[in-house]
């Protein structure tokens, strides 16, 4: 058996945080032989739930979870993680601006960076699930000094798995035969999921879908707006979805990718597509047999796709541009 690993959640005794947590401990992320310790932080009014979610977790009886910390306090939950999970953020909410948001959230994820650079491992990857998790994400690693950027990620890969099923079900296949499929950009309304280079059975999407307007118009509608279409439909976010998604991150970020092929999560830009460094874009990812991971290169990018992904961009450089104020110079 091996020595546990630690990882921590943010906004644990939330639906997401709910949806994962007993996943992780039960080792379907990190494998049968992979002991964890899970250390579960929530602001203090919601402690008492969280105590009713350790209840739970005991309750199981799971053979692979070694310790449990539930706790408010940044230092003590971030203490020696090897995961960080930021999936905790506050809400956006009716009459609320975008910008509103993130000045709101900024504040929080500008302490979570710190505690996570004083008391994580030096080698911690951090995740972030709580939206708007791009210029989040930037400001947790920005605020996390010493750590690289190349330990900071935004989910994107729920984008990339509803993209995936509205393009199978369109073709009439499991969403598994597809592949090769790239959100660029901003989890938010101006993402590109992009059909032209993914792959159905190893087939050009554009081969096996040949309804252009489809693809240019219905299908990356419906990806953009599928989140807002799940809150019209239960009257609550979709919880359960996003939480698959970001365990499909971490492991995908753990596996190494298929050969030829590649995922979606946002990573610091480095100049890669003529992408501005200095944001957090989502970009093809692929993740190499020693744990290493890297931009995919020459991704063919035609002028409907660069069109989209020039939008998405400049959506968010205006984003990083509202939070300014807590990025360091």
């Amino acid at each position: 058996m091996k020595d546990p690993i630690t990882i921590s959640i943010t906004g644990a005794a939330g639906n997401i945080g709910y949806a994962l947590l007993f996943r992780i401990a039960s080792g379907s992320v990190f494998g049968p032989d992979q002991p964890v310790n899970l250390n579960l932080i929530e602001i203090e009014p919601a402690l008492p739930a969280l105590e009713g979610v350790v209840m739970e977790l005991d309750d199981c009886a799971f053979p692979l979870l070694n310790d449990i910390v539930a706790t408010s306090d940044l230092n003590e939950g971030f203490k020696d993680a090897d995961w960080a999970l930021l999936v905790g953020s506050v809400p956006r909410k009716a009459g609320m601006e975008r910008n509103d948001l993130l000045s709101i959230n900024g504040g929080i994820f500008t302490g979570q960076g710190q505690a996570i650079a004083a008391n994580a491992k030096s080698t911690c990857r951090t995740l972030v699930v709580g939206n708007p998790c791009n210029t989040n994400c930037l400001i947790a690693m920005a605020n996390a000094a010493g750590l690289p950027k190349n330990q900071f990620f935004a989910m994107t890969r729920l984008d990339e798995n509803r993209a995936k099923s509205q393009l199978a079900k369109k073709a009439g296949v499991h969403p598994s035969q597809v592949t090769n499929l790239c959100i660029w950009g901003n989890h938010s309304a101006t993402q590109y999921p992009d059909f032209t280079n993914a792959r159905i059975d190893g087939k050009p999407v554009t081969e096996v879908i040949t309804d252009r307007e489809w693809l240019e118009g219905e299908f990356i509608k419906t990806v953009q707006q599928r989140g807002a279409a799940i809150i019209k439909a239960r009257g609550a976010s979709s919880a359960a979805s996003a939480a698959n998604a970001a365990l499909d991150t971490v492991v995908s970020l753990i596996t190494p990718t298929p050969e030829g092929d590649w995922h979606s999560v946002a990573v610091a830009t480095d100049g890669s597509y003529g992408i501005e460094e200095g944001i957090i874009a989502s970009m093809p990812i692929k993740t190499n047999a020693d744990g290493s991971w890297e931009v995919v290169q020459g991704v063919p990018v035609d002028e409907f796709s660069q069109g989209k992904i020039d939008a998405t961009i400049a959506e968010l450089k205006e984003e990083r541009e509202a939070v300014k104020d807590l990025i360091p110079a």
